[in-house]
Formats: structure tokens, sequence, C-alpha cells
């Protein structure tokens, strides 16, 4: 497994694993992903929309920064190549929830 070093509020090293509990294959270590970006990133703009150009530059450049939990786009690219929805606590690293980004993206309207 992959270990990761961390710098801490007090500067101080430790090593760590993240495991994200994939729906379908269980337990994986966070190596075999890949962080995307924002969960908002499901839901791109309609390019019809009137203000689309706005739309498409805050989607593309804006992004909030909070510390605690956040939901994050990660993509399976050591496994199944699925893409994940993963609720994490960006300040302790422990994930909350961890689901499909395709149920998310149905869940909201979105097609497949």
């Amino acid at each position: 497994m992959k270990r990761v070093w961390v710098i801490t509020r007090n500067c101080i090293k430790r090593n760590f694993n993240m495991i994200i509990n994939h729906p379908i294959l269980g337990p994986r270590d966070s190596s075999e992903f890949t962080y995307i970006g924002d969960a908002a990133l499901i839901d791109r703009p309609d390019w019809k929309a009137q203000d689309a150009l706005a739309q498409f530059i805050d989607y593309g450049y804006l992004r909030d920064n909070p510390a605690g939990n956040h939901r994050e786009l990660w993509f399976h690219e050591q496994g199944d190549r699925s893409f994940l929805v993963v609720t994490r606590n960006t300040l302790t690293h422990k994930i909350s929830n961890v689901e499909l980004a395709s149920d998310v993206a149905r869940s909201r309207g979105r097609g497949t």
C-alpha cells in the first residue's frame, strides 16, 4: 500500500493510509484512485442557457475550499474505472460516505 505524508497543524509529519470503501468492490487503498475535484462537477451547466458562458466560467474555475466535510469526485483508475462521490472531512481525512457518481447524478435527474 502507498503511504502518504501529511503535515499537520503542528508541522509534524505523520504517515497514514486513506481507505475508500468502494460501494461495489469494498475497501480499497486511496492509491488506486485519482482525485478529480469538487463533486459539484457532476452538475454541468446547460449549454443552451442565456447565461451559459457565465455558468461555465463558474463551473470551471470557482471552487469552495471548506474546512470540514466536503463532497469530492474520485476516479478508480486502478480498478473498475468508476467515478465515486466521497464525503470526506478535510481536517481529519475521515471518510463518512461513498457513493457511485452515476447514482448521485441519477438522483439529481441527470442522465447516465
